[in-house]
């Protein structure tokens, strides 16, 4: 028992697994380096192995110092100690895991610019650690070459092999070296005893820091003869190096002199990634302004910087400077990119909990960066993650003061969509794109809110998608904006397979054919083709009734169904929307020239954004025609919320809805004041804006639908018993309506007066009366037949055709159609049934205040809107 003790192998008590010794290495060494991981965390590490055994004395001698050099000496260019353990038979070293640059020469890219600036630091790394050991710690390495430094997992080089490390004032005389490969590297005054006196403390390990320039662009030097040849070191090296490998020792420089000589402009050690990395060690003691110019510059450099060292030196240090610095939102730009060098358990590990911290950020310029970005790691957040802990905080901007970030907000969705659970997208997301397409005061997120409703689509619930996509996008086709009307017309294109024939027939095309004598050509061209697309839609299945099916095989299911026939002929569809947002205008400080009608007809487009959101099939059309339309005139193009100058961005003056420079201050032709007096009626109470009654309850629909239906029957039976004397009876005034709305109804009564003049048997409609089928959004089922007796097809075309006129109203969902009030033949069941729904209506108003009071009384979030 006692023996085993003793006999056990001691070699087990250390923490470390030695596996497979790196080839090559041995031959310039007394030691064996081996790849090895430690026991308990498995990080790996290098372990260098000597054998006291199979050794002399010298060697063993040698060994131990080297050790003992390697504990004392600490240094960020000296190889990184970790442990060590002496046995009677073995010695090991621990160190950071590493590889011998001779060995790693075969790594290194081909690529001229990057190796380039990969050598500079290199070389700049060893230099300082030689400077570091002449002048401040008086030693002389003595063993300077391609096998005494090492390379770790950051690319960077590490001086090692402290064998021969002596004193700098002590004998001058280069030792005698073990094994006998190494004495290429001796200096010229080892055989030559004359040349001693001239030697300084630094010359015998500038003369191995020429060797080690040679070898860097050459290789591995064979015989010293070698060296003369120039003809790869680059020619703001090439005087240096001359001087470093001079047969006289007194010549060489002072490693010292050659950091300050090559740091110069246009020396060989200043370039963007030596600059880099010397700024991030330095970063502790950098100002504020040095850290935001250098963050907004260095995405830049990035492509030509290696990869090893992209991943292991500069992201780090760019995550502890947002963590524990003052980077600011600077250093999201750089973070990003670099992250997609991570796998993914990495990323998750590393980069997740930082996205995570900053999406809580109360900074407006730091909410805009992310945003912006969001398509670099959206891919690698687990859709939990957005749910529960990115999703409640990217809401927060639909609410913000800030135009920027209400617009950004809207095309983050984009991206978000995919991962976001029922509840999030088809509730919160579509009531809040309610509220923003009905009431923002900027046309551009208006435009861009239609612009993402249409994309997200394909991710939308079947029964949400089929109640809402209609309405919103004929409601964006009265937007006083003419590139919102242009939003609307292309989003039906580009959701055509969404829609049932008959709800293209009846809702669809009424409404876009009021869009044919749009004011704007930039309008009407779309509408047009849009129109055409849809007929034959229709045309097609009036041909081949079984084509209905096939059709309209998308509606109704989650994911649209690759190869669906329609993608067959809509290439229409395909041509007609675009990926690419509306251009809106920013409302910065900068001055700018007042926009023009024809400067709204040429928006300026935003960035693609990432396909990988987007449906992938064919029958789910995500590219959008461009909203870019020609101008004669591009000297007064507007500004925009674009990705420069954030941080000069004046944050508080973006809300000011009556800056004229709007979009709303300025519309094309005659149309500056309908969109003004259009925007200043909009109230409060966006609660009251859920698409098709997103959050009522579906026994409440069908009630609600059942009385509907009543009503509609109690109209007919009553208005159908007055028409033979209607035209005798005088009307009550009607309400004051605005200019808009007057000119828009005058142009459709000369289209209507005419017919309806023809018809004697029925009864006559008084113009003025007209607007009031517009009173209310209509639907399929609400007919104009209670209204004018059949005098004009069942369907709700005249209210769609009321360009303009109701563009702003609080929802989506199908209109109540009230009946033209006959005054003295009063039916007590109707007036039963309207008391009744004025009740309803009084109550929803008051649990709207309610909840809108309740909501004013909790704390307010940084950028909201106070109610």
């Amino acid at each position: 028992m006692m023996w085993s003790f003793f006999s056990r192998d001691s070699s087990k008590d250390f923490p470390y697994d030695i596996g497979e010794p790196v080839g090559g290495f041995d031959a310039y060494s007394i030691w064996t380096l081996h790849k090895a991981k430690r026991k308990t965390t498995l990080e790996e590490v290098s372990v260098f192995v000597y054998d006291i055994r199979s050794g002399s004395d010298t060697k063993c001698d040698l060994a131990k110092a080297s050790l003992k050099r390697l504990k004392t000496l600490r240094h960020p260019s000296i190889l990184q100690y970790l442990d060590s353990l002496e046995t009677d038979k073995m010695l090991y070293v621990a160190t950071e895991a590493v590889d011998p640059l001779g060995s790693y020469f075969t790594k290194l890219a081909t690529d001229n610019v990057q190796k380039g600036l990969y050598l500079a630091w290199g070389i700049f790394q060893i230099t300082r650690a030689l400077s570091f050991l002449n002048n401040d710690g008086n030693l002389r390495h003595n063993n300077v070459s391609a096998w005494s430094v090492f390379v770790n997992a950051s690319g960077e080089w590490k001086l090692g092999s402290l064998e021969y490390v002596s004193a700098a004032d002590g004998n001058p005389m280069p030792p005698v070296k073990i094994p006998v490969t190494l004495e290429v590297y001796d200096s010229p005054e080892k055989n030559d005893q004359s040349k001693l006196k001239a030697a300084t403390k630094c010359s015998v390990d500038m003369w191995g820091l020429g060797c080690l320039v040679w070898e860097a662009f050459n290789g591995v030097l064979k015989q010293r003869s070698n060296l003369k040849d120039i003809e790869h070191i680059p020619k703001s090296l090439q005087s240096l190096y001359c001087e470093l490998v001079g047969a006289s020792p007194s010549n060489r420089p002072n490693p010292a002199d050659i950091i300050t000589r090559c740091r110069k402009p246009g020396g060989f050690f200043k370039n963007d990634l030596v600059d880099t990395l010397l700024f991030l060690e330095e970063i502790q003691i950098k100002d504020k302004a040095e850290k935001n110019r250098f963050f907004s510059g260095l995405t830049t450099h990035l492509d030509n910087f290696p990869d090893n060292v992209c991943k292991h030196k500069i992201l780090p240090q760019l995550i502890t400077a947002y963590e524990y610095g003052d980077a600011g939102s600077a250093v999201l730009a750089p973070m990003f990119k670099l992250g997609k060098l991570l796998d993914e358990v990495e990323y998750q590990k590393r980069i997740v909990p930082c996205v995570v911290k900053l999406f809580a950020s109360t900074d407006r310029v730091t909410r805009s960066r992310l945003l912006q970005q969001l398509d670099l790691f959206i891919a690698h957040l687990q859709p939990q993650v957005v749910n529960d802990q990115i999703f409640p905080q990217v809401a927060h901007g639909f609410l913000d003061t800030n135009a920027t970030i209400r617009e950004q907000t809207v095309k983050s969705i984009i991206h978000l969509a995919p991962k976001l659970n029922y509840n999030n997208l088809n509730v919160e997301v579509l009531r809040h794109f309610a509220r923003l397409q009905a009431r923002d005061d900027q046309g551009g997120i208006r435009t861009n809110t239609t612009v993402c409703l249409g994309k997200i689509a394909p991710h939308l619930h079947p029964q949400v998608r089929q109640r809402v996509l209609v309405s919103a996008f004929v409601r964006a086709m009265r937007d006083p904006f003419p590139p919102a009307r242009v939003a609307g017309v292309l989003a039906l294109a580009a959701t055509q397979q969404y829609f049932l024939l008959s709800e293209v027939a009846n809702r669809v095309l009424p409404s876009l054919c009021s869009l044919s004598v749009d004011p704007e050509k930039t309008v009407r061209d779309p509408a047009f083709k849009t129109i055409r697309g849809f007929l034959g839609k229709l045309e097609k299945v009036s041909e081949d009734p079984s084509l209905r099916e096939t059709m309209e095989a998308d509606v109704h299911t989650a994911t649209p169904s690759i190869g669906n026939a329609a993608a067959t002929w809509a290439g229409w569809a395909v041509t007609a929307v675009t990926a690419k947002f509306y251009r809106s205008q920013s409302d910065s400080s900068r001055p700018r020239p007042p926009l023009t009608g024809r400067n709204l007809s040429k928006p300026a487009s935003l960035e693609q954004p990432s396909s990988s959101s987007l449906s992938t099939t064919t029958s789910s059309v995500t590219s959008m025609t461009s909203l870019e339309h020609e101008s004669n005139d591009t000297s007064a193009s507007a500004s925009d919320y674009g990705n420069n100058d954030w941080d000069n961005e004046n944050w508080g003056e973006m809300d000011t809805s009556q800056d004229p420079s709007s979009p709303l201050a300025a519309s094309s032709n005659n149309g500056t004041s309908m969109a003004a007096n259009a925007l200043n009626e909009v109230r409060d109470g966006w609660d009251n804006e859920e698409w098709g009654s997103l959050e009522e309850d579906p026994c409440e629909e069908e009630e609600q639908a059942e009385q509907e239906q009543q009503q509609q029957q109690l109209a007919r039976q009553s208005i159908s018993s007055t028409t033979s004397s209607s035209h005798h009876h005088q009307r009550p005034p009607l309400p004051q309506q605005h200019p808009h709305q007057q000119l828009l109804q005058q142009h459709e009564l000369n289209d209507l007066i005419e017919p309806l003049a023809k018809l004697n048997s029925h009864a006559m409609l008084r113009p003025k009366e007209l607007p009031n089928l517009s009173s209310s959004n209509t639907s399929p089922t609400s007919t104009a037949t209670a209204n004018c007796n059949n005098i004009s097809p069942p369907s709700s075309h005249l209210n769609n055709s009321t360009h303009n006129a109701n563009w702003n109203s609080d929802s989506w969902a199908d209109g109540e159609f009230e009946p033209l009030e006959e005054s003295g033949l009063g039916n007590a069941k109707l007036d039963e049934a309207r008391r009744k729904r004025e009740e309803k209506k009084l109550q929803r108003q008051r649990e709207l205040e309610a909840r809108r009071a309740q909501r004013a009384t909790g704390p307010m979030k940084l950028g909201a809107k106070k109610l």
